[in-house]
């Protein structure tokens, strides 16, 4: 009888693996995170090269010096917003019931977009055509918000169904991976180099 309970929870268990690894079921991996600090930290030699384009054109290099420590003020709450956007995400599925839990990460991720959008707002500003500065060549940036937050929520949702079959440590473990140092954004000044 006891040969039969350990096949039966054995079988169990690879059924469970198997199913949480499956692509498109609610298993998520993480990837939607790399993708997006990526797209966010590229955006900052984009627009340096931009700034430099313009401080070489007018002979001032103060074109460049202000605007890389604006630049680095708008890119600095961007980042701390993206620790605090992550850390809430897990603290949303860790702590609340499956429907609190959605609610929580929609809020979350709404606070992160509006982030996201601000600061888009800022570097299309200075590397439109008609900015500030009075460019003639517009610098195309791969930077959607609202792709990039529609993404991220479809991966956290996922996660969190994911972690709901899982017990314990291991649902801290898995929902640790988000928190890793290879996804906290570069610094500022390590970018703008």
């Amino acid at each position: 009888m006891k040969r039969y309970n350990l096949l039966i929870v054995l079988l169990l268990l690879i059924f469970n693996i198997t199913n949480a690894q499956k692509k498109g079921s609610p298993a998520a991996d993480f990837s939607a995170l790399k993708e997006a600090k990526t797209k966010i930290e590229n955006t900052v030699p984009a627009v340096i090269g931009h700034l430099q384009a313009i401080a070489t054109k007018e002979g001032d290099n103060n074109i460049l010096t202000n605007g890389k420590a604006a630049l680095g003020k708008e890119y600095g709450i961007l980042e701390s917003e993206w620790y605090l956007y992550r850390g809430n995400m897990n603290n949303c599925i860790l702590n609340n019931s499956s429907k609190k839990a959605k609610k929580c990460m929609e809020y979350h991720t709404q606070y992160l977009r509006n982030t996201l959008i601000n600061y888009k707002n800022y570097i299309t500003y200075l590397t439109k055509k008609n900015g500030y500065l009075g460019v003639e060549g517009d610098t195309k940036i791969d930077f959607n918000p609202s792709e990039i937050t529609t993404k991220l929520n479809d991966a956290y949702f996922n996660g969190g169904d994911a972690s709901n079959r899982m017990k314990g440590n291991q649902k801290k473990e898995f929902l640790g991976q988000t928190m890793a140092d290879d996804l906290k954004l570069k610094p500022y000044a390590e970018l703008a180099q």
